[in-house]
């Protein structure tokens, strides 16, 4: 089997068992809630997911981040950058989205490379160089080589339904903790959230990161840009809060968020300096 075939397997095994979790989920609760017949409904609604996680879930995840396209005449410069990586990198060219924030950072998506996209916030055109942003861009089309963009679409899509569904019961509840619907409502925030984060964090392995590094690396072909970008971009997220979806967390090349001590052991992302110092290590490789 070549590369391509296993990377493509992985992904849709992965994806599959992504879908499949959530429609258990949603089962399982509507038998709590009304039984068998309302466990019947509540597949129909996971089914009818399923179907649009797949086919939207890379315009669930531009529109969590508020993307909207930019044409070549708005950012040429970053049209250039990404359309000679992409030449070395033998992908088509993905659609090109800007997010209307200061703080830097960037992600990927979309179900497969003919139909990827990336988005860059407005604050990453402004506080990288030209080297920086080529080697943020190279990681962004690594996930698309990788066939990691699915993946993380799908999670990112599946855990913000999981938190909606959990805030839409709690508001269907009520204040009536006698009722199974009241019960189903209370435990919601308490169960529900914690379950999407595992879903996330079970789909969006940190070594994914680490292999996206990697050959984002060899695809501008210098470590140092990306190294060195991933410094600044921590520095700026930890200096401007991000307003995004939570469950669009894992899509981005950094956490949009902050958190340290017991938070970090459960982040989707591997730590920057460990990053950087695996990057600086192939260096020699790549001279």
């Amino acid at each position: 089997m070549t590369t391509t075939k296993r990377s493509n397997f992985g992904a849709t095994l992965r994806t599959t068992i992504l879908l499949a979790s959530l429609t258990g989920l949603l089962v399982v609760i509507g038998a709590l809630i009304g039984g068998p017949q309302m466990a019947l409904v509540f597949l129909g609604i996971a089914l009818a997911f399923n179907l649009g996680a797949y086919w939207f879930s890379d315009k669930l995840a531009l529109t969590m981040s508020r993307a909207k396209p930019v044409e070549e005449s708005e950012a040429p410069r970053l049209y250039q950058i990404v359309r000679e990586l992409t030449t070395r990198a033998d992908l088509p060219m993905p659609r090109l989205y800007m997010i209307p924030q200061d703080q830097p950072n960037a992600f990927a998506t979309g179900r497969n490379p003919k139909h990827a996209a990336v988005a860059v916030t407005r604050g990453i055109t402004r506080l990288l160089s030209e080297d920086e942003l080529r080697g943020v861009l190279a990681h962004e089309l690594a996930h698309v080589r990788h066939r990691d963009i699915l993946i993380t679409s799908v999670a990112s899509a599946i855990g913000g339904a999981i938190t909606y569904l959990g805030y839409m019961l709690l508001f269907f509840g009520g204040d009536d903790d006698e009722s199974p619907l009241g019960l189903v409502a209370s435990l919601a925030l308490v169960i529900l959230a914690p379950i999407a984060a595992t879903i996330i964090q079970l789909a969006i392995s940190r070594q994914r990161e680490f292999s996206a590094d990697a050959t984002g690396a060899e695809i501008c072909g210098n470590p140092e840009s990306l190294a060195s970008a991933l410094l600044r971009l921590e520095e700026g997220a930890k200096a401007m809060p991000m307003e995004v979806n939570q469950a669009a967390e894992p899509l981005y090349i950094v956490k949009p968020f902050s958190g340290g001590g017991i938070a970090s052991l459960f982040s989707t992302h591997p730590p920057i300096e460990e990053r950087v110092r695996r990057l600086r290590e192939m260096r020699p490789a790549l001279v």
